[in-house]
């Protein structure tokens, strides 16, 4: 299992925080319906675990379903049992990867700096989230890309939107998290489904 399939496909993942399991299915056909497949529920959502499992009953193998803010390996093994197949941390932490890659989970760890991407390489990532990527900028990508192994793919992760996502995937993101530019709680799924659309509209101009 790998991620780059889905980030070939659409190289944008929709971070839900916030949202509840009552409007996941909903939103989740909107995201689907503008290309978006890759679906991440942050586990400091509520009942974050009852949305990744209706997430994973509705859209099954139509979507990459995963479980953001993931700290603990008990919640990697809660995740796995409420069928994610992604897990984004937002730190480093290279026990968490091993813990995951040990349960067949893609993992995309959070890092900063060169040396913890290093580290996170080393566990067995699959891929990186550069967070916060507010506190970088795309010529940091760059820079970071220059001396990681060639096909790291990294994702930078905060403060991402449609004004500066080809920036970023012009510098060499393999894609983006994309959070409240996307979704905020109490949105209905026409408002995500045209934000969806501005992402990929301009996505297109990178």
């Amino acid at each position: 299992m790998s991620m780059a399939p889905w980030l070939d496909a659409c190289p944008i993942v929709a971070i839900l925080r916030g949202i509840r399991p009552e409007e996941v299915e909903a939103i989740g056909t909107a995201l689907l319906a503008e290309g978006l497949g890759i679906l991440e529920v942050p586990l400091n959502s509520p009942n974050a675990l009852e949305s990744i499992r209706r997430l994973h009953a509705a859209f099954g193998d139509r979507a990459l379903v995963g479980a953001g803010t993931v700290t603990t390996e008990d919640e990697v093994a809660a995740v796995v049992r409420a069928g994610a197949k992604l897990m984004v941390t937002p730190h480093c932490s290279p026990p968490l990867v091993l813990a995951a890659r040990a349960r067949g989970l893609i993992a995309c760890p959070g890092f900063f700096t060169p040396g913890e991407a290093f580290a996170l390489l080393a566990a067995g990532a699959d891929a990186l989230k550069l967070f916060p990527a507010e506190a970088a900028s795309p010529a940091v990508l760059r820079a970071l890309l220059a001396v990681l192994p060639t096909g790291t793919a990294v994702l930078p992760v905060g403060g991402i939107g449609a004004e500066n996502v080809a920036a970023w995937k012009t510098a060499g993101a393999a894609g983006v998290g994309v959070g409240s530019s996307l979704y905020r709680p109490g949105d209905t799924p026409a408002a995500v489904q045209q934000k969806a659309r501005a992402l990929r509209e301009a996505l297109g101009a990178a």
